[in-house]
């Protein structure tokens, strides 16, 4: 994990100082006064812009291991703030998506696969399919219009933390779960109905079956449960995406949360913003990963004998 994110912080550096575009330049041009030469040399020197590379990366490495991710170079604000203010948000969103996405996946995937090549199937990926075709930002605009047309009605504005007041919290991210956690399924879904039907053609499945298992059981004790491994993965890995990957649907939906600020940032070369939330998605990936490893060595015992 920490050559990996060695590796990312490094990656990142390099890349930032690459793109073309002065945060001290847009910072002057917004403000639509002419900006003196010695006045944009004291604020690179300012925000230590005018050091070597390899001076500014130490310093943002020794910071990192004090948890201290520096200041915003935009808002001057520190950056572990400004991300944790937005990070519940998120987090929430991510976890609501990946919650609507199992319930509606496991059932429909695992039933896809009991009753294969018949009606129930073909509708089950009829609806996987288009749930990857159609983009959640496109979902998320048809359901806002709806909103507005046919009820008179748009969600609040306005973050509202589940613990304060949960209805006004549900009616905000509802919505935009909905949206996300629908692809979502459809990923999860055309993987569990995948796996399951692997498994059903096992011979253990015929010899339970020769038993006189009843079919519920058969399915759920045997079937699914030996499955489990690739659907915890995806699930794992489409969580992992979420978190920072909602930047299209918060920006529909006017939520303020990582993805939104990612967006801002890069727009306005904030280095060390950019830096940190792209470090923390590499982390966030990493940590999922080995959750989801530790998962399938608790799911399959044949796993810890490796």
């Amino acid at each position: 994990m920490i050559p990996t994110l060695f590796g990312v912080a490094v990656l990142v550096f390099v890349l930032l100082r690459v793109v073309p575009g002065d945060i001290v330049e847009l910072k002057y041009s917004g403000t639509g006064a002419y900006a003196p030469k010695d006045a944009i040399a004291r604020e690179r020197t300012l925000l230590g812009l005018d050091k070597p590379l390899w001076q500014q990366f130490t310093a943002w490495m020794r910071g990192i291991t004090r948890l201290d991710f520096g200041i915003s170079m935009w808002t001057g604000r520190p950056v572990a703030h400004e991300i944790a203010i937005r990070l519940e948000l998120s987090v929430e969103l991510a976890l609501l998506a990946t919650l609507i996405a199992v319930m509606i996946a496991v059932p429909l995937g695992t039933l896809a696969a009991f009753r294969h090549d018949r009606w129930v199937d073909y509708f089950v990926r009829i609806f996987s399919i288009a749930g990857l075709a159609i983009p959640s930002f496109w979902l998320g605009i048809v359901m806002i219009l709806a909103f507005i047309i046919y009820f008179r009605w748009l969600p609040p504005l306005t973050f509202t933390p589940l613990w304060v007041d949960p209805k006004a919290n549900l009616s905000q991210l509802i919505w935009p779960a909905l949206a996300v956690g629908y692809r979502y399924a459809a990923v999860a879904t055309r993987m569990t109905r995948s796996a399951v039907l692997e498994v059903l053609r096992e011979d253990y499945i015929r010899t339970a079956r020769a038993k006189g298992l009843r079919e519920g059981t058969v399915l759920v004790r045997h079937a699914l449960k030996n499955a489990l491994l690739p659907i915890v993965t995806v699930i794992g890995l489409e969580f992992a995406f979420l978190i920072s990957g909602l930047v299209v649907t918060e920006q529909v939906f006017n939520l303020n949360g990582i993805g939104k600020l990612f967006v801002e940032a890069i727009s306005q070369r904030d280095y060390t913003m950019v830096q940190s939330l792209v470090l923390l998605t590499a982390f966030v990936f990493i940590f999922v990963n080995f959750i989801v490893d530790l998962i399938n060595a608790y799911l399959d015992p044949r796993i810890r004998y490796h």
